[in-house]
């Protein structure tokens, strides 16, 4: 018969527990908070070598040749009707659909001027989310007005009409 007189360890509860993040009832409002920056956003020296931002193909220096693109073929649409008449469905819903992304990046360029992600942090991008929702209700709607009605320059000949 062998005897140890060596008691066997038994592992903590305790350091079990630790590792375990507590639960809180508390919220946590920290990444709603905006971000404090230097003063007036210089970071480094004179004598630091400027490091441009990256590139983002999405919001980067051709968001303004669409928007050129966009503000101009709305042009031609615009009077098509009133040379045309209001009953060209494929003219209303192009015109319908050109209005409402034009409509989206005036309002997404205001977003970024006015709600900077290096200042604002999470409530740039609810703003940005929160547009591109309305950009698809919008999307919607025109569908239904141009599905069920008769389409927006037949509304409009109506109102302009009565």
């Amino acid at each position: 018969m062998f005897l140890s007189t060596r008691v066997p360890r038994i592992p903590r509860l305790t350091s079990a527990v630790r590792l375990i993040r507590p639960l809180s009832l508390k919220p946590d409002f920290s990444k709603y908070k905006l971000k404090e920056g230097p003063p007036g956003n210089i970071v480094g020296t004179v004598n630091d070598a400027y490091t441009p931002p990256q590139a983002n193909f999405h919001e980067g220096g051709h968001h303004w040749a669409y928007e050129k693109i966009v503000s101009t073929a709305m042009i031609p649409l615009t009077a098509a009707p009133f040379i045309l008449g209001p009953d060209l469905p494929i003219v209303d819903t192009v015109w319908a659909v050109t209005c409402l992304v034009h409509c989206h990046m005036g309002f997404k360029s205001c977003i970024i001027d006015y709600i900077p992600k290096r200042v604002y942090g999470v409530w740039h991008t609810y703003a940005s989310r929160l547009l591109s929702l309305g950009t698809g209700v919008g999307l919607y709607g025109i569908y239904l007005l141009e599905t069920t009605q008769n389409g927006v320059f037949t509304i409009l000949a109506s109102i302009w009409g009565a």
